[in-house]
């Protein structure tokens, strides 16, 4: 279906990638992976034809209908849900709308009944009549309910503007997608419908994403963008990093290998080359020699931060109590009556299709919010650290560097001591002296987990902590989450990490209630899928 030919990329002097041989054929479901900067959307907009490459080729079979996953949230303002849904298939939508005019006149003239009589056999030829039911069954199916799909798409919520867009990608059975990021601010049950829709789907996919339980269940291929370099494997993500990693370990051993035959060959030239009994053995040893190289492994693009938390002290027995925590935002209930308790050891993942109650609890926590109704109350031995989903008050109007920024949350001022955390989070030489508001998304969110590992706390509080990280940051994240001997309360998106990390789970219903569940989150997520079932 696309045929890539030495395809290559730079921006200025840097080369993203180059030298491309790779093939996309039909009924696959192809990851793309790489570092944040090595060229995963930009590789995307080159395939849609949004950007061209500065060599190669990309051709696509004549006929093949792609579909893009738009970016720009405000694009379709003027439309409603359901038409921007259908312009997914934009000569559908053109027919539908030319349609709509030739019936509007008072009086059609000979040339317009033909004009129509066209136009409704090619309506019909794209499914033009099964237009709505099959848009309505897709936004349905990523938690866009049936009364919204009339709204005009500048009323929705940015967080269903999303979904809408993605259903917008997903509608009219394109030959070919192209989906940069679809999961993101997906709940889970949006995220295990998309999942069901790209394994049933007959075309090719082509995704980006920092999702490794989505990549791990969907993919077929693994793209990878490193080493300047574009290669496809065989197998989904989990398969590619096994593979990796074996192949980086291999070409280490036999480079030590190497490094020691090496070693051995010059010992013995020095030994013997002035001996001439030997002579002729030292000079066959050194051509030897000559022949005999370490081959350089090539550096990676990727980055590796290292998260890990360090509690100043072991929480006592009291821990956190919340009783009967009501709270209601903008006319609307979104905690009612929550309690529960926490208890030594818990790890606890908050979920759910009602994220504006998990956020508000977050809040009430930390103390940033009070409750309407009920109470919240600390053990003396507690001490907690919070990362916010929206960390913008931290960040905005602040002209310190990173440095100074760091300094403000450490009882070691020492330069030197501020710059050994920074470094672990990736920001190295002259990078720590920039200030903080230029910083990336990315950036921020390293620098929030950086704030944490300072503090010494017991409790981690985190509402999305993996939003603008890379795969890598996230992996690094999982990990010191789940070796952490403290109580973490989460809210997170990544299926891997919340299922690796808790050992509770509390679903936040829609009504403002929340039902506690002592178990892992894949046995949560079978027992209310069983539920659902039986109902």
């Amino acid at each position: 279906m696309i045929t890539i030919t030495d395809l290559g990329l730079q921006y200025g002097g840097s080369v993203l990638f180059s030298h491309a041989d790779l093939q996309f054929t039909r009924g696959n479901c192809y990851g793309v992976i790489g570092a944040n900067g090595a060229g995963k959307s930009t590789f995307l907009k080159i395939l849609s034809g949004e950007v061209e490459s500065t060599s190669g080729t990309v051709e696509i079979l004549p006929g093949t209908r792609m579909s893009v996953l738009k970016q720009d949230q405000n694009k379709y303002d003027a439309y409603s849900v359901m038409d921007t849904v259908i312009m997914g298939n934009q000569r559908l939508y053109d027919i539908g709308k030319e349609k709509e005019a030739l019936y509007a006149k008072e009086e059609m003239t000979d040339k317009d009944g033909v004009r129509a009589c066209e136009l409704e056999e090619e309506y019909a030829e794209l499914g033009g009549w099964e237009a709505e039911s099959d848009a309505s069954r897709i936004l349905q199916g990523l938690g866009v309910g049936v009364e919204l799909h009339q709204t005009q798409m500048a009323d929705m919520d940015p967080r269903l503007k999303v979904k809408v867009l993605l259903a917008q990608a997903l509608f009219g059975n394109p030959d070919l997608l192209l989906l940069d990021e679809p999961t993101n601010n997906l709940d889970i049950a949006a995220t295990n419908w998309l999942e069901d829709f790209l394994l049933d789907f007959s075309g090719t996919v082509i995704v980006v994403s920092h999702d490794r339980h989505f990549l791990n269940t969907i993919c077929t291929h693994i793209v990878d963008i490193d080493y300047g370099k574009i290669k496809m494997y065989v197998g989904n993500y989990d398969f590619w990093y096994e593979s990796s990693q074996l192949v980086q370990q291999l070409m280490r051993n036999q480079n030590k290998r190497n490094e020691e035959k090496i070693k051995e060959l010059q010992d013995f030239i020095a030994r013997f080359s002035a001996n001439k009994s030997k002579s002729k053995q030292a000079t066959a040893r050194r051509k030897l020699l000559d022949k005999l190289t370490v081959e350089e492994i090539p550096a990676s693009s990727r980055r590796y931060p290292y998260v890990a938390f360090s509690p100043d002290r072991e929480v006592g027995k009291d821990i956190l109590f919340v009783t009967d925590v009501s709270k209601t935002i903008d006319g609307v209930k979104v905690l009612d009556k929550v309690s529960f308790i926490v208890e030594h050891g818990d790890k606890i993942a908050f979920v759910g299709e009602n994220e504006n109650g998990q956020t508000a609890l977050f809040k009430i926590l930390a103390g940033e919010m009070e409750p309407d109704e009920g109470t919240v109350k600390w053990g003396q031995t507690a001490t907690f650290s919070y990362f916010p989903k929206d960390n913008t008050p931290y960040f905005e109007d602040n002209d310190d560097n990173l440095v100074q920024w760091l300094r403000q949350y450490s009882s070691d001022p020492h330069e030197t001591y501020l710059r050994g955390f920074l470094g672990r989070m990736l920001f190295s030489g002259d990078e720590v002296y920039k200030s903080v508001k230029v910083l990336s998304g990315g950036e921020k969110v390293r620098c929030m987990l950086s704030r944490m590992m300072l503090s010494g706390a017991n409790v981690l509080l985190l509402d999305q902590p993996t939003n603008h990280l890379d795969l890598e940051s996230i992996a690094a994240v999982n990990s010191g989450l789940e070796s952490v001997r403290c109580n973490v309360l989460l809210a997170c998106h990544d299926h891997q990490l919340v299922e690796t990390v808790a050992n509770r789970v509390l679903c936040f219903n829609a009504d403002g209630t929340v039902t506690d569940y002592r178990t892992d989150y894949d046995t949560y997520l079978e027992k209310t899928a069983a539920h659902e079932a039986e109902a």
